[in-house]
């Protein structure tokens, strides 16, 4: 079996003056595995990745990257180089004048000279189909498009794992469809958490259910269906 890239142990969390939101939570993620974590709103899912990318240090429980323990905060900053995180919020992510700033950001602070880091940008844009974005202001991009650009800015740094947090919110059907698409043609390790299971279910090789703070034993397959719709081939919802 590959090594775990990523582990959680019993981990639990409560927010002030609430109940648990994580309660006695464990998983990990393998090299190479495409894991799809599935839950609803208020899951969680997005404290669970807040805690494994450090940003929150958690009750109990031990976070484990790269098979060392995450002790303390250089712990953390040295596995964060190795991780790219998307965030739910692409605006969260993009805040640089134009979108080759936002892309290179990364490179650069992993000591690229600004050439490399230039080049390492274009690249990641060509993945994800921005090539001729550079000079576009982020933020008058479209909900697809910042989408995108926020992924190009994880990939330009080369990552070892991929962690990404509700990828398809705000999405169109054909932004989503194009993400959907890069991902399987990545392979790098990656975890996607997401209300979504329709793309999960298309970029996932295993998947995992949350509620209440836990993950659910035993695991869902991955599957397409067919089905009717009254609608035909008409826009619709379900």
């Amino acid at each position: 079996m590959s090594h775990a890239v990523i582990e959680l142990s019993n981990i639990s969390y409560a927010f002030p003056d609430r109940d648990n939101t994580l309660d006695g939570l464990s998983f990990h993620l393998h090299e190479g595995e495409k894991l799809g974590l599935f839950g609803p709103n208020g899951a969680g899912k997005s404290t669970m990745l807040h805690i494994l990318m450090g940003l929150i240090t958690p009750d109990e429980g031990q976070v484990t990257l790269f098979g060392a323990p995450m002790t303390d905060a250089k712990a953390f900053e040295a596995a964060r180089l190795r991780i790219g995180f998307l965030f739910q919020h692409s605006d969260d992510q993009l805040f640089c004048p134009t979108v080759l700033d936002d892309v290179a950001f990364g490179p650069l602070n992993q000591g690229l000279s600004a050439e490399d880091a230039t080049e390492r940008a274009a690249e990641a844009l060509q993945t994800v189909g921005l090539a001729g974005f550079e000079d576009r202001i982020p933020h008058r991009l479209s909900g697809g498009e910042k989408k995108l650009a926020a992924l190009a800015t994880v990939l330009a740094m080369k990552p070892e794992v991929l962690v990404l947090d509700e990828p398809t919110t705000g999405l169109s059907p054909e932004a989503k469809a194009r993400l959907a698409e890069i991902l399987k043609g990545l392979n790098m390790a990656r975890l996607v958490v997401s209300h979504d299971m329709d793309f999960l279910s298309d970029t996932a090789d295993r998947l995992l259910a949350m509620r209440d703070g836990k993950i659910r034993p035993g695991e869902l397959k991955p599957h397409s269906h067919t089905h009717v719709h009254e609608e035909g081939d008409m826009p619709h919802e379900h």
